[in-house]
């Protein structure tokens, strides 16, 4: 195979978890020149894997919505003649852009089996996300040599990220720690009283500054949160580009938080990490990057615990797990 196609899952973390897929298709294909659908919000994140040639951007609910626009995407694809596409996505619309693109190998997950030459039973009852996608290449006969995620750092980013924190008081050497306080969705946000009290935790106990991260659109939680501490954070939520925030956290003595993109982004380029799981299934969804990591996580007695409830009332899984734990955790990367 010259010439491969990846098509691509939608959510952030989950396209962390498939960048081993890729670095796996180079060592089985090392001359292949291996392209990746995505959608756009997962595109920013995609640039940083070493081992991707190309992303073609599938913008689902925006240009590519109308069934004319699907068809001249698929007819993109048939142009560049590729040998391979391995599905990753269980979607139908994008197994039958795949077949109309007329790529004679393909591999992977679809509702629609019919549309694949090698369709692969979807069996994610305890397999981590990124085993699921590898699943996909070996069920093919292809070697997995390494299921690390893996995402590279630019070093303008870290220079200008740099600037930032000097411009904040921060100095080069300084060390510091990492919250990310939000989610992408509430219930796997540990309660924001928690992170008032682990900034104070963190300064009494390790005399270290903590910086909060963010979307532009976390701003205001993280404000709100700075506002009630003791010892205030310094805030940078909307103020870092995708790889400043990445060279931010390969920076930091410890990142924390819930099960979330940036937890996954983080672990991805080195950073040691503390994910504090509750609704979410570390065995499913645990950072699987090159630093350390701890996954904080208590069986509460609930019927569906682990789960995904969306509708759940109490949340007692994230809020029985302390600040105290967070902060013996804290203790276990970096000494006395």
């Amino acid at each position: 195979m010259n010439n491969i196609l990846v098509v691509n899952v939608n959510w952030l973390g989950d396209a962390v978890f498939s960048t081993p897929v890729f670095g796996a298709l180079k060592d089985n294909f090392p001359k292949a020149r291996v392209s990746c659908l995505c959608v756009p919000r997962v595109q920013e994140v995609l640039k940083f894997c070493p081992f991707i040639d190309e992303l073609i951007v599938y913008d689902e609910k925006g240009s590519h919505q109308w069934p004319l626009a699907k068809w001249f995407l698929s007819s993109d694809l048939r142009r560049r003649s590729f040998d391979a596409a391995f599905l990753l996505h269980r979607s139908t619309t994008r197994a039958l852009l795949v077949y109309l693109a007329g790529i004679p190998i393909r591999v992977g997950y679809s509702k629609a089996k019919n549309l694949l030459t090698h369709p692969v039973d979807f069996n994610d009852e305890g397999i981590h996300r990124s085993d699921l996608y590898l699943e996909a290449l070996e069920s093919y006969g292809l070697k997995i040599n390494n299921r690390t995620c893996r995402l590279n750092l630019n070093l303008e980013d870290a220079k200008r990220l740099d600037q930032l924190l000097q411009g904040k008081g921060i100095d080069p050497q300084e060390k510091f720690m990492v919250l990310h306080t939000a989610g992408n969705w509430p219930l796997k946000r540990w309660p924001a009283f928690h992170f008032v009290r682990l900034i104070e935790g963190i300064h009494d106990r390790f005399n270290m500054k903590v910086i909060l991260s963010g979307s532009r659109g976390d701003w205001e939680h993280c404000q709100s949160i700075n506002q009630q501490a003791r010892h205030q954070a310094m805030v940078v939520a909307g103020e870092t580009t995708l790889g400043q925030a990445l060279a931010l956290y390969r920076r930091a003595e410890v990142m924390i938080s819930s099960d979330s993109g940036p937890l996954h982004l983080a672990h991805s380029v080195g950073a040691n990490v503390i994910g504090i799981y509750g609704p979410t299934r570390p065995e499913v969804t645990g950072p699987r990057g090159a630093g350390k990591a701890k996954i904080l996580f208590k069986d509460v007695g609930c019927n569906k615990a682990p789960c995904y409830h969306a509708a759940c009332t109490n949340n007692i899984c994230m809020q029985t797990i302390t600040v105290d734990d967070v902060l013996e955790t804290i203790q276990t990367f970096i000494g006395s």
